[in-house]
């Protein structure tokens, strides 16, 4: 099991509590936390018991309960405590910036509140079913090409480590039904909950994405309480902290978390922040849209 990852910039005061996929490991997030710290800010990354791989099976509820514990935590030391997640791991920081509106920013990237991805198979809509069967306790989803990657080279080496350990960097070799079922409960509350999260938001997500489709951002996009800012990936599919954009996505990160914390210091009622190096990309995409 991947121990938590914890890091700290002498003198800052921004903290990011990083939360990883479904059944997975802050692996997923090493490369972003890296980044983050680099750039001056305290980045904590925790396994959560119930939800990490390795740690058994809980109840979503005590999922959040975890997570919004370790953002109380890195509050109680730091100004500013903002929210990152990936995948699942983005459902679960929504949920943590609706119990903690205090949370300075919440990023999300590639958001999961359904797994509707090209890649994924036509029956997965049957294994809400399958939970309420005796199927429940041996049932695995199993992963499986692209692996969340367009890279292939780094597919090629995710795919030998998964055969051998189970787990890789980009998450489990397979995902447990009660994991699944879970799941789907955090995103079915999020979904009822997103008009009342008012947190600075920023949104990645690729366009491209094999496991959870643009669908998903832009059902936040529509319904989220809060200012926000959007950017689509062209060469990235679900992994976006580890595949082809991995720096654009942690540079957009940094220059966001920067920019929210300059805009909340700035007045009392602040405006939306707009990173304008995420909508230079927007309109460097749209001018691409449009000679093709």
């Amino acid at each position: 099991m991947t121990a938590p990852q914890f890091s700290t910039a002498l003198g800052n005061d921004h903290a990011v509590l990083l939360l990883h996929g479904l059944s997975s490991s802050p692996a997923e997030l090493r490369f972003l936390a890296r980044v983050l710290a680099e750039e001056g800010f305290a980045t904590h990354t925790p396994e959560l018991r119930g939800y990490s791989a390795g740690t058994g099976h809980v109840p979503m509820e005590q999922w959040i309960s975890a997570a919004v514990a370790e953002f109380d935590a890195l509050a109680a030391r730091y100004r500013h405590v903002s929210v990152c997640g990936l995948s699942m791991g983005a459902t679960m920081a929504a949920a943590v910036a609706q119990q903690r509106p205090t949370a300075r920013a919440l990023l999300l990237l590639s958001i999961t509140l359904s797994y509707d991805g090209w890649a994924i198979p036509w029956y997965r809509f049957l294994l809400d079913y399958v939970y309420y069967t005796p199927l429940r306790s041996r049932y695995r989803y199993r992963e499986h090409e692209p692996y969340g990657l367009r890279n292939e080279a780094l597919r090629s080496k995710i795919a030998r480590v998964m055969q051998r350990d189970g787990i890789s960097e980009v998450g489990p070799a397979s995902i447990a039904m009660p994991a699944l079922h879970e799941a789907s409960r955090l995103a079915n509350f999020i979904r009822k909950n997103l008009k009342s999260i008012s947190t600075d938001c920023l949104i990645i997500h690729a366009i491209d994405d094999e496991t959870s489709s643009p669908h998903n951002a832009r059902y936040v996009v529509a319904n989220v309480g809060a200012s926000f800012l959007r950017t689509w990936l062209d060469d990235s599919y679900h992994m976006i902290t580890s595949d082809n954009e991995r720096e654009v996505v942690a540079r957009e990160c940094a220059l966001f978390l920067r920019e929210s914390a300059a805009a909340s210091a700035s007045c009392n009622n602040p405006t939306p922040v707009v990173s304008r190096a995420l909508a230079r990309r927007l309109r460097q995409l749209a001018a691409v849209a449009r000679k093709t």
